[in-house]
């Protein structure tokens, strides 16, 4: 697979990567099956998908465990990316930004994936009661033990650090002037689709001017844009999606046109058998070459359909035709 690097540092991933968090959380929890995730997480290494993303909050902790489960055997082939930040309770998340616990959590996540070093530790929430760059700091000293190679920071969510009239990544703008001075940053992981470009008005091109990879989140729409779902089919209630405004039946049949301009280009590539997935990826990996997608899956299937999406070549007229899709409708906001 074609590799691209995140961060001054060179650090070099496969171009697709791989996102852990529907094996243990956030989506429908009758549908996790561990062996069946284990065999995900092997066959994206077979395939050259380097990067394994998790989180300690994802579960909590047992996506981490899934993963070292297959690090114990194949680390040297893997790229680690996990998180700290975020603590998860009974119908509630926290973040926790001081430093001491962000240094334990660092030993617990290594005992987790069975690893002496993460390739790739990202701030997942900054702490309203911490200043940020006594997080990073921490964070900061963590790479100084050798414990960890590389920071990168999350976006703020949609929902949050909004000011009236602000664009929606100034509130992570401002943290990453922040965190800046204290520590290089070499990742910065943030949503990007075909049906949430918001990324590319500012935050990408922040990034490209400095060095730093993107990572970029949801790249498929949780799913909408493959094509897969069915309008009003409905969620399980453990699955964000059941809470999601882009996912009711009448604002999943409203963008309906979005997949089926994916289609559309889909049909015109070489080859068999391209499907909208693959061109919606394909065209995040278009945004520049230090743009790597995570789509998140538990299914080799989908794995190995992903990878392939670094063998689809968008022309042009492709892309001028994916940009003019219509915007989505219905958001977090």
């Amino acid at each position: 697979m074609e590799r691209r690097t995140i961060g001054a540092g060179a650090l070099a991933v496969g171009a697709v990567g791989l996102g852990c968090m529907p094996m243990s959380w956030a989506y429908s929890g009758s549908r996790q099956r561990g062996d069946e995730s284990l065999r995900a997480v092997h066959r994206a290494l077979d395939l050259g998908v380097t990067l394994l993303d998790t989180a300690d909050m994802y579960g909590p902790f047992t996506n981490e465990l899934l993963l070292g489960r297959v690090l114990r055997e194949r680390r040297a082939e893997a790229f680690v990316s996990t998180k700290v930040g975020l603590l998860v309770g009974d119908q509630h998340i926290v973040a926790n930004g001081r430093p001491g616990y962000v240094k334990r959590a660092c030993d617990a996540s290594l005992r987790r994936l069975q690893t002496d070093v993460i390739d790739l530790y990202q701030l997942h929430r900054a702490d309203p009661e911490v200043p940020v760059e006594e997080t990073w700091g921490a964070m900061a000293e963590l790479v100084q033990a050798g414990k960890v190679r590389a920071l990168g920071l999350c976006a703020v969510g949609a929902r949050g650090g909004r000011r009236s009239g602000a664009r929606l990544h100034d509130a992570t703008l401002r943290q990453l002037r922040r965190v800046q001075q204290v520590f290089p940053v070499s990742a910065v992981e943030a949503e990007l689709s075909v049906w949430s470009p918001e990324a590319l008005e500012s935050l990408l091109p922040w990034c490209a001017a400095r060095g730093v990879g993107f990572l970029a989140a949801m790249p498929l729409g949780n799913g909408f844009l493959t094509g897969t779902l069915t309008p009003g089919e409905g969620f399980e209630p453990d699955d964000l999606r059941a809470r999601h405004p882009r996912f009711t039946a009448e604002m999943m049949a409203a963008n309906q046109p979005i997949v089926a301009g994916l289609r559309r280009v889909a049909g015109r590539q070489e080859g068999d058998g391209v499907t909208a997935a693959q061109v919606a990826l394909a065209w995040v990996l278009a945004q520049g070459a230090h743009v790597v997608p995570v789509p998140g899956t538990k299914r080799g299937r989908w794995v190995a359909e992903n990878a392939g999406s670094v063998e689809v070549r968008l022309s042009a007229e492709d892309l001028a035709e994916l940009g003019g899709l219509p915007a989505a409708q219905g958001s977090w906001d």
